[in-house]
């Protein structure tokens, strides 16, 4: 068993370290639905790793075209190279995208998705001759991944305050969407709150829409707290990008690969983007790898001139890495193999049944689900925000062999796209005993 001095070196991300490193919770081998922990326990994941692995944990399909990936390419120098599985992956991704999505771009993780997006767009507008177009639009409470360009146009305070003086100028943002005195307790899209995606028009009118280059949400936002878009909200949203010549961006890190039951968002939601961000469900999170996928509209204009000469100047040394393509590749072979996305497609009604069973609990302020994501939201204790999250969050790994991630004081589940029923209703009677547990 490891010691609190043998835990000392790391430094754990969007960790409350000196908690858990008094109580630390270490996981040492995973197999389909369920962790190890360092004691032996065997420990029900009920949030498909970190939104990442919707097919189960070690699918030996896509161990498999790991292992033999590394043994047979390693690494391909990224510049001025290819190799085999990149180009393949890249078709594979636009035979699942909504209709002309010809094009993508490969980086390593969300946060690079979201940067590589924003700055596709500014060269989409600066190539076409409009190049006023430079302000992005985000929205309150969105997460587009922790890099510079990701945190400005997010809108989750505590991974902004800090950082504030260096953040990208030229950014407004929407209101969000949760309306807990309208919409509390909402059973999929709430019916009210579409007007919200009018505040567009009034950042239109302030700064002139020739200067805005891009508005970024997330479809149904997750790190957040799971806020389901108002029916009617993303239509809205796309007719007035339309009617300004502004490019919209879905970043759909959490939400494509069968999350919301289909391979995009966009698709789910009959709303089409100029741009697709996405990572995690990608590789099933065995191997880090994120993607910006783009209309030939977009690409055709960037890539143009002299062909001699680079025409974007933009990339990772990992881009397309073989290690991660082939993951990426066996991953989809699963997905369309198992019939992954509608197998979440038909859970929908369980999740909902099941995590709505908790909302009669005093300390249950909201409950709220779409797709495979869904969020019980605690009042706060009297001591402070999040001490009521994380004391659920621990109890449930201690007391009920759970994994479940905890926001805050909002409490977030992603069961796998295979999931078991029995599961599912297990996960939240459990739950609800910890509740009952906190008072």
């Amino acid at each position: 068993m490891h010691t609190n001095q043998s835990l000392s070196s790391y430094w754990m991300p969007f960790s409350s370290n000196q908690d858990f490193k008094a109580h630390p919770r270490l996981l040492t081998k995973a197999e389909g639905h369920y962790y190890q922990s360092e004691d032996g326990r065997k420990i029900y994941d009920s949030f498909s790793g970190l939104w990442t692995s919707g097919l189960g944990h070690c699918h030996p399909k896509i161990v498999e075209a790991v292992q033999a990936q590394v043994a047979e390419l390693d690494y391909a120098m990224a510049f001025q190279m290819g190799h085999p599985k990149a180009f393949d992956l890249a078709n594979r991704i636009s035979s699942m995208a909504p209709d002309g999505f010809e094009y993508t771009f490969f980086c390593n993780s969300g946060s690079e998705a979201a940067d590589s997006a924003l700055k596709i767009a500014l060269a989409y507008h600066h190539a076409n001759g409009d190049a006023t177009r430079t302000r992005f639009v985000g929205r309150e409470r969105g997460y587009h991944g922790t890099n510079f360009g990701g945190i400005s146009v997010g809108g989750m305070v505590a991974n902004r305050k800090v950082f504030s003086p260096c953040l990208l100028p030229g950014v407004d943002h929407l209101p969000h969407t949760l309306n807990l005195s309208e919409n509390a307790f909402s059973k999929g899209l709430p019916k009210s709150g579409a007007h919200l995606a009018d505040e567009l028009e009034r950042i239109c009118a302030l700064h002139d829409p020739s200067n805005i280059a891009a508005v970024i949400i997330e479809p149904a936002p997750g790190s957040t707290g799971v806020l389901p878009p108002p029916q009617g909200y993303l239509k809205r949203l796309r007719d007035i990008c339309d009617r300004h010549g502004i490019l919209l961006i879905f970043d759909e890190v959490i939400n494509a690969f069968g999350r919301i039951g289909a391979s995009f968002a966009a698709e789910r939601f009959d709303v089409t983007p100029d741009i697709i961000t996405t990572a995690k469900g990608i590789t099933n999170g065995v191997i880090p790898m994120g993607a910006v996928i783009v209309t030939d509209r977009i690409y055709n204009s960037i890539v143009q001139g002299p062909p001699h000469l680079v025409e974007f100047f933009h990339g990772y040394t990992y881009s397309g890495h073989p290690v991660a393509a082939a993951a990426a590749l066996a991953t989809l072979d699963v997905y369309e193999d198992e019939g992954s996305f509608d197998q979440a497609r038909s859970l929908e009604g369980v999740f909902e049944e099941a995590i709505h069973s908790v909302a009669n609990h005093p300390n249950v302020i909201d409950v709220r689900n779409v797709g495979l994501m869904g969020a019980i939201e605690l009042a706060p204790h009297t001591d402070g925000q999040g001490i009521h999250g994380l004391e659920a969050h621990k109890r449930c790994y201690w007391d009920e062999d759970l994994v479940i991630r905890n926001g805050g004081d909002i409490l977030q589940f992603a069961p796998f796209l295979n999931s078991k029923p029995d599961d599912i209703y297990r996960t939240f009677e459990k739950v609800k005993r910890v509740l009952e547990s906190l008072g």
